[in-house]
């Protein structure tokens, strides 16, 4: 199966539309955002996705209330999704994960840090995608995560 993830957009708006067309381009059948999405208006972007989303709470999203309101299915972590015949772990933070949910886990999707991991650890996939929003580090950045392979692919996007 294959899952797009994009994490930390901070409602850089181009960002997200870009990603999600990235997504639909290349055949991405469920997205998966670990957090930070910061406000409702940008919430609405994800709108526009029409598959299975899964979304979760990150430390920047103030407006939980109004987040519930556009995505009512997100959800502070740990969030477990059954794809691909894997078991996803998604939270926002590695250093929230307990060790019993790490255990559990083929694949770990977090966010927070706004740096790129995609890597294996004792058979296991770590996949942070970096930040969508680009305004740390200039440049935005999404993931294509294939569950067949346990193998992530990671794509600068241009707002």
């Amino acid at each position: 199966m294959r899952i797009g993830v994009l994490s930390d957009t901070h409602d850089r708006l181009p960002a997200i539309d870009r990603a999600l067309d990235l997504f639909r381009q290349r055949g991405v059948e469920a997205v998966i955002h670990p957090g930070d999405l910061v406000a409702p208006f940008a919430a609405r972007r994800l709108l526009a996705w029409t598959g299975p989303l899964y979304v979760t709470y990150g430390n920047n999203d103030g407006e939980r209330e109004g987040l519930k309101r556009i995505l009512p299915q997100i959800q502070d972590g740990p969030l477990w999704i059954e794809a691909g015949g894997k078991h996803i772990l998604v939270h926002h933070y590695a250093d929230w994960c307990t060790p019993q949910d790490l255990d559990r886990a083929d694949i770990v999707i977090t966010g927070h840090t706004h740096e790129i991991v995609n890597e294996r650890r004792g058979g296991k996939l770590f996949l942070n995608p970096g930040e969508c929003c680009g305004w740390l580090s200039g440049i935005c950045t999404v993931a294509i995560l294939e569950t067949n392979s346990l193998s992530a692919e990671m794509i600068e996007v241009t707002p």
